[in-house]
């Protein structure tokens, strides 16, 4: 009988099981680095833990909260350059805690499944969204457009426009469309629009279009700098993440 005998040069399987170790050990503060995450806009006050059991302490994309997660990431999918940061929120903001995975590698970077509530402050002043909910939302970039995009989105609304009183949501599915991702946000009535575009560059415009019935509040729509469009008025804001 032939038997066959493999033999690992010491010094490989050395440098082998230092690689795996370094890996297996490493920081979530630096895999959160590596996987450039910081490039796209994400921030935190502090980052503890390794990629087994790490915790983000008041995460930040661009200026909407994310609140204090704890996350994981595969050291396996290190080794194979890329990242999938599992994300569970503490709690602190109650049932709107966050929940999903964060991806990035050279190529693709995005969201998957992710759920929970984002208060967005005045991130999308003077449009008047109060904070958005997520419902199993995943959405992939490769470079910089979008090529997959689904899950269900509503904004909560706050207060009123030009005396035009405003229902307290619209909601919409994710989708990709010209390279960008776009959530089309609708009241039932559909008199009420809200169409957030974001680029992969991490550029948003978003428009709120409203349909009044009633004349005097189309002037002080006009007044307030909105544009007529079709059979309503239209106001459009600019921005980053």
């Amino acid at each position: 009988m032939t038997r066959i005998v493999l033999r690992t040069r010491p010094a490989v399987l050395f440098a082998g099981l230092m690689l795996i170790g370094l890996i297996v050990f490493l920081p979530m503060r630096l895999a959160l680095g590596w996987a450039g995450l910081g490039e796209e806009g994400f921030t935190a006050r502090r980052v503890t833990g390794s990629i087994w059991a790490g915790t983000i302490e008041d995460a930040m994309f661009g200026d909407v909260a994310l609140g204090s997660l704890d996350a994981s990431v595969s050291p396996w999918s290190l080794l194979a350059g890329r990242a999938r940061v599992a994300v569970d929120g503490r709690g602190d903001r109650g049932e709107g805690a966050l929940h999903g995975a964060l991806i990035a590698s050279r190529t693709r970077r995005g969201v998957d499944s992710v759920s929970g509530v984002l208060p967005t402050g005045r991130a999308f002043a003077p449009l008047p969204v109060t904070q958005l909910t997520l419902d199993s939302v995943s959405v992939g970039f490769v470079g910089d457009a979008c090529t997959e995009a689904d899950g269900r989105v509503t904004a909560a609304l706050g207060g009123d426009v030009a005396g035009i009183a405003l229902p307290a949501q619209v909601s919409g599915n994710a989708r990709c469309e010209g390279g960008e991702l776009v959530l089309p946000l609708a009241s039932q009535s559909g008199n009420e629009t809200i169409t957030l575009r974001v680029t992969g560059a991490g550029a948003y415009h978003a428009t709120l279009a409203l349909v009044p019935t009633d004349p005097a509040a189309a002037e002080r729509l006009t007044a307030l700098g909105f544009i007529a469009s079709g059979n309503g008025y239209q106001l459009s804001v600019d921005g980053r993440f």
